[in-house]
């Protein structure tokens, strides 16, 4: 594989400077090293310092400077360039061949070496001194002025070297907060190796038999840089899978988002988390939990797209940033085939486990532009996969409660409850024959300064933001008491009320609509609970008891929005309903789709098997009518009926009917849009 353009060019300027140092030292007839005592104590030094080196073991990502640094400086000092090219050139070469495989980064680090020497041999020349083996700097002709001379050729070196090595290593662009402030303190043990070099070079020219007693300060303050640098790294990396932590994952996505917004790209950040996996924590125990977590973050790191790098936040959450993505759609690509990656089966011991997962996702600048909110819209986009079952969604403001306006609109709707401003409309459910079959009760809301505000929109916030339970005791609250009144009246029709899949969850919750009936005095029959097939995908043992409660106490319970989920045949099966009511998106072009028409003929069909009945909805022009009678529907709503209307005008509407019922107009009402 070729070099990038950046270290090939180090390389090449390194060696050509070291070829034209031997040419010289080769026609000018000059020793590349010393002899005698002084050259084989600087060898044995150089020995001792390479075996701790290999000891180590393998460099951290940013670099160092060590105590084969400070042999060099002092090299550098005494004899010059050359000389120290050679101590160089030995500690890398040895090194890289004790460890197997990196020798193209021995290559590059002897390379940035060479260049430090150059610049520090240049700051010397510019003092005046060129030292070389015959005519060595002697420590002994040192004066005042030799000190801050050795200090700029030790500043000099320390500069190229470190700023060289650690741009070209750390990650792309820039370095971690945490990596930098561990940077501060290699400087400060640098510092003091570096200081230690006059030190050789006096011991070197008068004591040399004693050079290699400097192995023990050199290694003793080599290991603490090391142990320095292990400690930051712990700060960026998860203990248990050695994937970057969360702390990581932000700097790295500020980078990302920066250079994306120069070259006018787009960025993605995915979070992944892993379905169901208490149980295992909880079945197997947690040490099973972690050998699985090895095997998802291994699994993680292959399925990766080129360029993608991953993050573990915490648990079985886990993190994918696309520094560079196409389009959303690209993007959203890329996070389905990294959760079929991490859904295929895994083996335990010989147990084979299936963890299913859902990811989240949000680009930039499309949904965020910094990386604290990118962070936090794909959170919200990975809570509706798992809520959805929909293995991966993209993010989408209006199912987002957490955005300003969102959260300003909540706090207007839970002052909208307590003050009674939030209303109920009810929609007409009519028979074939003209029969009123019953209301069913929408939750209208006129915000003083918005306006109306959409139903799905609110909704949409209370179901996000813990706020529906107390929507739905205030819409029960009110349609009970509409139907109190009603009856009062001599109009018994029945009321049909949506509720959501969190309330019946909630603990407690059949038992507390029996206590409502009861306090109205309104029977069970009178009331109809609509839910969608949604209540069985989370705790599904709980939905099944509060449903069978509600049916206990008398209360009917219709299916809605039949058809638009993932596995409507089964849960049909075990929903005990007595009312199915056909999505509006089938009804729409039933008089003009084939296939739409088609659907709704098997849906009346299995339902009329299982005893169930059937309510068309959206039903708007007479043709549609038609064919749903034709079909062997039982029941339709919709605006060709009527639309939602408040109290006062549903209790004329009843009245007007009487007991002839309705009586469809003699031509179709124009098609209409409003929510129903």
């Amino acid at each position: 594989m070729a070099w990038p353009a950046l270290p090939a060019a180090i390389v090449g300027l390194a060696g050509a400077i070291l070829g034209a140092g031997f040419y010289r030292a080769f026609a000018g007839q000059h020793a590349l090293f010393p002899s005698g005592a002084v050259g084989w104590s600087l060898a044995l030094l150089t020995g001792i310092i390479v075996g701790h080196l290999v000891a180590m073991g393998r460099a951290r990502w940013w670099g160092g400077t060590g105590s084969g640094a400070a042999l060099t400086l002092s090299v550098l000092l005494l004899y010059g360039w050359v000389p120290a090219g050679m101590v160089s050139l030995t500690v890398v070469v040895l090194v890289g061949v004790a460890r197997r495989g990196r020798w193209r980064q021995g290559v590059l680090h002897g390379a940035v070496d060479i260049l430090g020497i150059g610049v520090g041999a240049l700051v010397l020349r510019a003092f005046g001194r060129i030292p070389s083996v015959e005519r060595p700097w002697d420590p002994e002709n040192w004066t005042l002025y030799s000190a801050p001379q050795v200090a700029l050729v030790a500043v000099a070196y320390l500069v190229v070297t470190r700023a060289l090595l650690w741009y070209l290593a750390s990650p792309r662009g820039g370095v971690p907060t945490v990596a930098r402030t561990a940077m501060v303190r290699q400087g400060l043990v640098a510092v003091a190796l570096l200081g230690i070099a006059p030190l050789v070079c006096v011991v070197a020219t008068a004591q040399p038999l004693l050079l290699p007693l400097f192995a023990i300060p050199l290694i003793a303050l080599d290991s603490t840089l090391w142990i320095a640098r292990a400690r930051a790294e712990e700060q960026l990396r998860d203990p248990l899978t050695g994937l970057p932590n969360r702390q990581w994952l932000l700097e790295r996505t500020w980078t990302a988002l920066d250079d994306a917004e120069r070259i006018g790209a787009r960025a993605a950040l995915m979070l992944i988390d892993l379905d169901r996996f208490r149980s295992v924590n909880d079945t197997l125990g947690h040490l099973a939990g972690d050998r699985l977590l090895l095997q998802i973050a291994d699994r993680l790191r292959v399925a990766l797209p080129r360029g993608a790098e991953a993050a573990r936040l915490g648990g079985d959450e886990f993190a994918v940033l696309l520094p560079i993505a196409d389009s959303t759609t690209s993007a959203s690509r890329v996070a389905r085939n990294l959760v079929a990656a991490l859904g295929s089966p895994l083996d335990l011991d010989g147990l084979t486990l299936v963890l299913e997962a859902s990811a989240g996702l949000a680009v930039f600048p499309d949904h965020a532009l910094d990386a604290e909110g990118l962070l936090r819209r794909a959170d919200v986009a990975m809570y509706q996969a798992k809520r959805d079952r929909t293995g991966v969604e993209v993010y989408e403001s209006k199912r987002d409660s957490n955005t300003p306006d969102r959260l300003g609109l909540l706090g207007d709707l839970r002052r909208a409850l307590d003050a009674h401003e939030v209303e109920l409309h009810y929609q007409p459910k009519v028979r074939f024959d003209g029969q009123v079959a019953g209301l069913e009760a929408l939750v209208r809301w006129v915000h003083p300064e918005r306006g109306k505000v959409p139903p799905d929109e609110f909704i949409a916030i209370a179901e996000s933001s813990g706020l529906m339970p107390h929507l739905t005791e205030y819409v029960l609250e009110t349609a009970l008491g509409q139907v109190a009144r009603w009856r009062a009246q001599g109009l018994h029709v029945p009321v049909a009320v949506n509720v959501s899949p969190r309330d019946v969850h909630t603990p407690g919750f059949a038992g507390a609509v029996a206590a409502r009936l009861a306090r109205h005095g309104v029977p069970a029959g009178a009331l109809q609970l609509e839910i969608t097939e949604h209540v069985l995908l989370e705790d599904p043992q709980r939905a099944a008891d509060t449903l069978a409660g509600l049916t206990g106490h008398g209360v009917k319970m219709s299916l809605d929005d039949f058809g638009t989920g993932y596995s409507s045949l089964v849960h049909l099966r075990r929903l005990p309903v007595s009312e199915l009511k056909i999505d509006r998106s089938f009804v729409a072009r039933l008089a003009v789709d084939n296939e739409d028409a088609e659907i709704v003929r098997c849906t009346v069909d299995l339902a009329h098997s299982l005893g169930l009945l059937v309510v068309a909805e959206g039903v708007e022009d007479d043709e549609t009518w038609e064919r749903l009678r034709d079909l062997g529907c039982d029941a339709v709503q919709g605006w060709l009926v009527a639309a939602a209307m408040p109290p006062d005008e549903t209790t004329a509407w009843l009245r007007a009917r009487g007991s002839r019922g309705w009586q469809r107009p003699a031509a179709a009402l124009p098609a209409a849009t409003a929510d129903e």
